[in-house]
């Protein structure tokens, strides 16, 4: 792959650097081999072959924290409900009897609506996800995906014993992939006893990775495990060994002060899901406290039949509003901030150490939102533009390991249209269910 300059209006490299004004990149076998000023870059690149942006914003590719994409296919059926009602009495039921082949194309229809919304590295949690690796090989995003964990029978594995199977199974067949990784995912310290989630920390230890897990979503969840244990579903992950740099804890939306110091001192990372978390009722999680404490934070949608779109630009806006709002203090929290953690932030916590900001010497993975977009005039603040007011469909390309993969907004590997029949037919599959 020859040399590639990329030529925009802006290039914002990451959340705390200065955007560069008339910016380039220089891309060369998937990596980032040089960025800075356009012009100074021709000049010292002069046979690189160029693509310019004259209404470009060029961005790193954003990154969805946390998600449930196959759950697409769900979307609607289920609204204005509680977290446990929204689960016992219509999600579980409907996942009880779901086909392998929903999931994949659930995921595609899923990746579709991410790669629109300048998406290039995800972290899923669900059901039959050898489906989920075979849409993330056939799109060209990146993801850590795990099979999710519970002590009662899966429609995927079955039994939990199997479910321990595929999953070190994907952790020996994935260790040294391009674009995916895996992750050890208990469901929660309430669909989980202690003891499997115990079983998934030394599976964690033994191969080096990611430990996914839902914590503290809402009061009725925490009034179960201390009910069980005694303890928050935080302090009971720090007992047992689980609160360390690998565990990626979502939601948070109840965690105290204590447990806030206990996941700093231990590096661990917290994937912030707002919509999903007012959708359903759960609360506001203590984001500004979870940054002072240096605790590494990263942004997720959740799963879209809870959300209920990936939509990465609303989720940062969304971010930062709410707790402008709930604080009574617009400087509580900024663009930027919330910006680390739907990039740099979101790709640290998925062990991503390559991709999350434009630099020399990282992956190639990059959106373009397109400024043409009345809603994005004018540009005087480019951070402003990208958390405030930029929407899922602003983005007209998208790189992953320099290689496009959306272009003037054409997604390149995914039939759109044969998706959407293969929804049709599923729908028409769930509502049967339902009814």
């Amino acid at each position: 792959m020859g040399e590639k300059l990329v030529l925009a209006k802006w290039i914002v490299p990451s959340a705390y650097e200065k955007p560069i004004r008339d910016g380039g990149i220089l891309i060369k076998d998937g990596f980032i081999l040089d960025i800075g000023l356009g012009e100074e870059l021709k000049v010292k690149y002069p046979n690189a072959n160029k693509e310019v942006f004259k209404s470009g914003i060029i961005i790193p590719g954003l990154v969805n924290g946390h998600t449930h994409i196959p759950m697409s296919i769900l979307r609607g059926i289920a609204e204005d409900l509680s977290l446990m009602t929204w689960l016992h009495q219509y999600i579980f039921p409907v996942e009880a009897k779901l086909k392998r082949d929903w999931v994949y194309w659930g995921s595609l229809l899923s990746i579709i609506e991410m790669i629109r919304s300048g998406i290039t590295l995800f972290c899923d949690m669900y059901l039959f996800e050898e489906e989920v690796i075979k849409a993330v090989e056939e799109a060209g995003v990146k993801a850590l995906v795990g099979e999710g964990l519970f002590d009662f029978p899966s429609p995927s594995y079955g039994p939990l014993e199997k479910g321990f199977e595929l999953t070190e199974s994907l952790l020996k067949n994935f260790q040294n992939h391009s674009l995916i990784k895996i992750a050890v995912c208990p469901h929660t310290l309430y669909t989980c006893s202690s003891e499997t989630v115990k079983r998934c920390i030394k599976l964690t230890e033994k191969y080096g990775v990611k430990l996914h897990i839902h914590l503290s979503e809402n009061q009725e969840e925490i009034k179960v495990v201390k009910e069980r244990y005694g303890k928050t579903p935080i302090e009971l992950l720090y007992d047992i060994g689980g609160v360390n740099e690998n565990l990626i804890a979502v939601h948070g939306v109840k965690i105290t002060p204590k447990e806030i110091e206990l996941m700093a001192q231990a590096k661990a990372s917290f994937v912030h899901c707002p919509e999903s978390n007012l959708k359903l009722g759960s609360g506001i999680a203590p984001i500004p406290e979870v940054i002072k404490a240096g605790i590494n934070l990263a942004l997720g949608t959740d799963g879209p039949a809870s959300n209920n779109d990936l939509d990465m630009f609303s989720e940062m806006r969304t971010a930062s509003l709410i707790q402008k709002g709930v604080k009574e203090d617009p400087t509580v929290i900024t663009a930027k901030d919330i910006f680390y953690a739907a990039t740099e932030g979101g790709a640290k916590a998925l062990g991503f150490s390559d991709t999350g900001k434009l630099a020399i010497g990282y992956k190639a993975d990059l959106a373009v939102i397109d400024l043409s977009n009345h809603s994005l005039q004018p540009d005087y603040n480019p951070f402003a533009l990208i958390v405030y007011t930029a929407k899922a469909g602003c983005v007209s390309h998208l790189m992953v390991d320099g290689r496009w993969i959306m272009k003037d907004y054409k997604i390149l590997h995914i039939d759109e249209d044969m998706v959407i029949e293969q929804i049709d037919r599923i729908k028409t599959e769930v509502w049967e269910i339902i009814t």
